[in-house]
């Protein structure tokens, strides 16, 4: 665990404890609402928290090579998550479309 910092980890431990808290708030804001939009946009989050569990658990091993597959499902997922976020964030403008008419 000697390749990043503590300051890093903090920043990475962070990053993914608080991706996880804005899911929630989001799947919670959609429960409340009724919006089905906003709980698939918490849901369309979900593969860049994976993205980001992938880079910290590769870090914590210290980068070997026998777990470079990670870096591979860290990129596919972030890709993967872009995509879903781009939908969800369609989704819920369409939405807010068709109530305004």
């Amino acid at each position: 665990m000697h390749v990043l910092s503590i300051p890093t980890w903090i920043i990475h431990i962070s990053s993914v404890i608080e991706w996880i808290a804005a899911i929630w708030l989001i799947w919670s804001y959609g429960e409340i609402t009724q919006n089905r939009a906003w709980r698939g946009f918490s849901i369309a989050m979900l593969p860049a928290l994976v993205s980001a569990m992938c880079a910290c658990t590769w870090h914590y091993f210290d980068n070997p090579d026998r777990l470079e597959w990670l870096v591979t499902l860290q990129a596919a997922m972030t890709v993967l998550g872009n995509c879903t976020l781009c939908l969800a964030a369609w989704w819920i403008w369409r939405d807010r479309q068709v109530t305004k008419i």
